[in-house]
């Protein structure tokens, strides 16, 4: 079971409940994705990101192919022989692993199991730059991932890519880390990408916090990618959707892209709620929002 959830203070019923729909749901069908990205259109000159599902996002940055919390299978949670046990799918990801562009750098933002999935990992080869928060490198030892960089925060490290340099700062975030129930030593980060003058947030999962406020310091944010679900009960470890939009203000962001809903159910907000009131509070400026259907494709202007 994800350690996000059995470990958090919840009733025991609840947490019944939840276990009762992972396990019992395999005659549920997986619904269609709302669109379906065209990454090998995109223009290597541009920043285009699309909403694969989830916390994952693919992100042509110049050039560079970066993918967020790659998880594409239908179910997450413990591997057992020919089974998974854990939440399945509610929308199916928007490309399977065959279908993405040559990817050259993955982020993870920490060890949960609906964000370091070890059957998505295990697709990629040694080619692949890995960057992960602190003590989870040796999560990834039974994959072909060779070139492993953990991040604490505000540590930065510049990867070449046949493509160019990227910067990469890892940032604190309001969360933990820990995969199983006793492995508290685990990192947790946020990430900032920099290329060519263009700025993007990577938050992964979080908490209110005021340490986003900080990223101004460093100049312009042009996009801010921001979970906004998974708060009730989970709300010290997940903000609320307007929460994220205070964040990603702070910071400075100028379009936001909402991740972490409509894909699994991790927790007890209805499926369409952290969406509607993402909207609702920032239909005072709606352009703002990159996108918000998992497979919508956005293109940051020039």
């Amino acid at each position: 079971m994800n350690n996000e959830l059995c470990a958090a203070p919840v009733c025991f019923v609840g947490l019944a409940h939840l276990w009762r729909e992972w396990t019992l749901e395999s005659w549920r069908p997986i619904a269609p994705v709302f669109a379906k990205p065209e990454p090998s259109k995109w223009n290597d000159a541009r920043v285009t990101v699309a909403w694969i599902g989830h916390a994952t996002v693919l992100i042509n940055f110049f050039g560079i192919k970066i993918l967020t919390d790659p998880v594409l299978f239908p179910r997450i949670g413990i591997r057992l022989p020919g089974l998974t046990i854990g939440p399945k799918r509610l929308t199916a990801p928007a490309l399977e692993f065959h279908e993405l562009p040559k990817i050259n750098v993955v982020l993870l933002s920490h060890a949960h199991f609906d964000h370091l999935d070890l059957r998505t990992l295990n697709c990629f080869d040694e080619k692949t730059s890995l960057i992960t928060a602190s003590n989870t490198r040796d999560l990834l030892r039974w994959t072909r991932l060779r070139d492993i960089t953990e991040l604490r925060w505000d540590e930065r490290t510049t990867l070449k890519t046949a493509a160019g340099e990227i910067d990469v700062i890892a940032l604190r975030v309001k969360h933990w880390g820990a995969r199983k129930q006793r492995d508290t030593y685990r990192g947790y980060n946020g990430y900032l990408l920099d290329r060519n003058g263009r700025r993007i947030l990577f938050a992964g999962d979080t908490a209110l916090t005021n340490r986003f406020a900080e990223l101004r310091e460093r100049g312009p944010l042009d996009l801010g990618i921001m979970s906004i679900g998974a708060y009730n009960p989970w709300i010290r470890s997940h903000c609320t959707p307007e929460q994220a939009i205070e964040m990603a203000n702070a910071a400075g962001a100028q379009f936001i892209v909402p991740v972490h809903h409509q894909t699994f159910r991790l927790s007890f907000e209805p499926l369409w709620e952290p969406i509607e009131r993402f909207k609702a509070a920032l239909r005072g400026a709606p352009e703002r929002i990159a996108l918000c259907e998992i497979g919508q494709t956005f293109v940051l202007p020039m």
